[in-house]
């Protein structure tokens, strides 16, 4: 009698065990740059891909974490990731840097050389990987909405852009393609080759479309199941 009252307590016990593991909500972080600081607010991306989820009935499955600094750059992150990302235990991290690397070149004689920007976006992969956390890597989306490729810094946006795509395919991580979509979005829907006003509020700063776009892109990588 006692041997099964212990097994009964052991089987409940394993039970109560599998159930806690299948209830843990997948820790996701979004570390970059003011884009990624906004998108913690009311109608910022990560607030909009989580309404996006709660209509999916899947919201209770994921965390959604916000790690985003104004102006940083790919050193920058790499400076910040042990406090502002380790010590969060994420499951999955999304890195989104890149246009400041770009865009403060031209507006502040500053920004991140190519192969500087490749070693150091390299080894922030890296010390992420070694934690075991999945990484996904977002590719810079726009310094300007002219379709005509006359935005002053297409040509480096597009040159870093690739960059990334290499290190997510060298390294094993997921890619978000950002640059490419909203070259798609604006070619489709920028007819007056605008600068800004079609997913920007400033040629780089999300307005409510733009959010409202990259969080369904972020879901169809992120969470592909999710219908």
């Amino acid at each position: 009698m006692q041997k099964l009252v212990k097994s009964l307590l052991l089987i409940t016990l394993m039970v109560s065990v599998l159930s806690m593991a299948d209830d843990k909500k997948t820790r996701i972080v979004f570390f970059g740059d003011s884009i990624t600081q906004a998108g913690v607010n009311p109608g910022g991306y990560i607030r909009v891909l989580d309404t996006l989820l709660r209509n999916k009935g899947v919201a209770d499955k994921y965390e959604l974490v916000g790690a985003g600094i104004g102006g940083n750059k790919i050193y920058d992150l790499y400076l910040r990731m042990e406090e502002d990302v380790l010590a969060k235990n994420p499951d999955v991290v999304v890195v989104w840097v890149g246009v400041n690397d770009v865009w403060h070149k031209a507006s502040y004689g500053t920004g991140t050389d190519p192969d500087k920007f490749e070693k150091f976006y390299n080894a922030v992969v890296k010390k992420l990987q070694a934690k075991n956390i999945k990484v996904f890597l977002a590719t810079p989306s726009t310094i300007g909405e002219k379709t005509d490729n006359s935005n002053q810094q297409d040509g480096d946006l597009n040159q870093y852009s690739t960059i990334i795509r290499r290190i997510a395919s060298n390294n094993n991580c997921g890619i978000i393609d950002l640059r490419k979509r909203f070259l798609e979005y604006n070619l489709a829907n920028n007819p007056d080759n605008k600068e800004s006003g079609i997913l920007t509020t400033d040629r780089v700063h999300l307005n409510a479309k733009g959010n409202k776009f990259v969080a369904e892109k972020m879901m169809e990588v992120l969470m592909p199941g999710v219908k």
